[in-house]
């Protein structure tokens, strides 16, 4: 095969790639071949799509995305109501809300299980300092729960004597976030491009189970919730920081991860997540918050990815026509019941929407991808009627892509609302 050949195939494959996009398009040899010119015109001209859509952004730019399209707008779903209490009540007052909000923290509290007392000194020690050209990097070790437990990260620091704001990417592995692993999530890095603190951290092992794998109090995402809250107060007690001005940030993983910790601990000032599946969805792999390691934990059974469950019977099984949720292999027949926080959250008729509403005013962003596609403004329209009660707007955003994986035009719109936020007067 030549090279004008194998260039051609490749510009065939990308346009194959962005016009299928699992059966949501039409697809013919024509379009493909539009397609194609398009494509072939940019790879001649030396440029690529990505770079096309790499721009810079004025926070002023997300204002469209602070509003849900035409046939969203208004529309709740069967989300249990927001402004309702519990028992059917009406919440019509400010007052009122304070006291529903209460009520949705204590249910999401005593189902994940009960935070040990947050650190009120968390210890940061310097391991390592590299300077770069704008900033200057830290290995550090952060004190993250009782008995010594601790996490490894990397600190980033702006040029300058501050305070500055300051964010937290959060991600299975600290490297990935000051541009060491997969692009396009190298969050903290670019943050601190763009003049803030930045505080990258992976997994503990030593808390994704708490205190133990055998007897956790916690979910692990709860037990996540928490290494950031105290890594919260490590950052607010940095000299160089406004702890007043402290975000969260994550993908995927992350995303879910960013959004219990936000939600959960109030002095984070506004956080983004990033295509992590922001309500239950059993008919995603993805969104798989079934999961021992997410709040599906109980004491006793197997650790690890388990299967979609069965949400056509109330036994749970798996339906031979629904995929599993690690390796999308097929199966048949397997029983598979929903467990641990999980099982009593969803079939109580909990959803993530009301963990969202714990936001409020405080503002968040969702970048949006193949998990979390434009039809979530659904639940997020709860999260903005209670803001609208609090006399706020425009404190709920969600942009959206094609894929799972973050772009850079998603990447520009994340930064430009933390700048918004936390830079910008709102």
């Amino acid at each position: 095969m030549n090279n004008s050949t194998e260039r051609h195939d490749q510009v065939i494959h990308a346009a194959k790639r962005t016009l299928h996009q699992k059966g949501r398009f039409l697809f013919n040899r024509t379009s493909v071949w539009i397609t194609a010119v398009v494509v072939g015109f940019i790879v001649s001209n030396g440029c690529s799509l990505w770079a096309q859509a790499d721009v810079q952004l004025k926070p002023s730019d997300l204002d469209p995305f602070f509003s849900p399209p035409p046939e969203y707008a208004g529309k709740f779903g069967a989300y249990r109501p927001l402004l309702e209490f519990y028992d059917g009540r009406p919440v019509r007052t400010q007052k009122d809300w304070q006291a529903r909000r209460e009520e949705i923290k204590q249910v999401w509290h005593a189902a994940l299980g009960p935070w040990p007392p947050l650190l009120e000194k968390p210890v940061l020690q310097i391991l390592d300092t590299e300077s770069l050209d704008s900033y200057t990097r830290y290995k550090v070790r952060i004190e993250i729960a009782p008995q010594g437990r601790t996490v490894d990260g990397y600190l980033l620091r702006p040029s300058g004597a501050g305070p500055f704001p300051a964010a937290i990417a959060v991600y299975y592995d600290p490297e990935t976030g000051i541009g060491v692993g997969k692009p396009l999530r190298d969050f903290a890095k670019q943050l601190a491009l763009r003049g803030f603190v930045t505080l990258s951290i992976g997994t503990p092992e030593s808390m994704q189970y708490y205190p133990s794998k055998e007897n956790a109090i916690m979910q692990p995402l709860a037990s996540l919730a928490y290494v950031a809250a105290n890594c919260h107060t490590a950052l607010s007690q940095l000299p160089y920081v406004d702890g007043e001005r402290i975000g969260i940030v994550g993908h995927s993983y992350g995303g879910k991860w960013a959004m219990f910790a936000s939600c959960l601990y109030d002095k984070f000032a506004c956080a983004a997540w990033s295509d992590g599946g922001i309500v239950f969805d059993e008919m995603k792999e993805d969104v798989d918050y079934w999961d021992s390691y997410y709040i599906g934990y109980e004491p006793g059974l197997p650790l690890g990815p388990r299967p979609i469950p069965d949400t056509l019977n109330p036994s749970s099984f798996i339906t031979p026509t629904r995929r599993s949720g690690f390796g999308s292999k097929p199966i048949s027949g397997t029983v598979n019941p929903r467990t641990g926080a999980y099982q009593k959250l969803y079939e109580s008729g909990h959803d993530l929407h009301e963990l969202h509403a714990l936001m409020a005013p405080r503002p968040f962003l969702v970048s949006g991808g193949e998990e979390d596609g434009v039809e979530r403004w659904i639940p997020l329209n709860h999260s903005i009627a209670v803001n609208n009660l609090l006399g706020f707007e425009k404190r709920v955003a969600m942009t959206n892509r094609e894929h799972h994986g973050p772009t850079p035009l998603s990447n520009s719109q994340l930064y430009a609302f933390f700048e918004r936020f936390l830079k910008d007067t709102p």
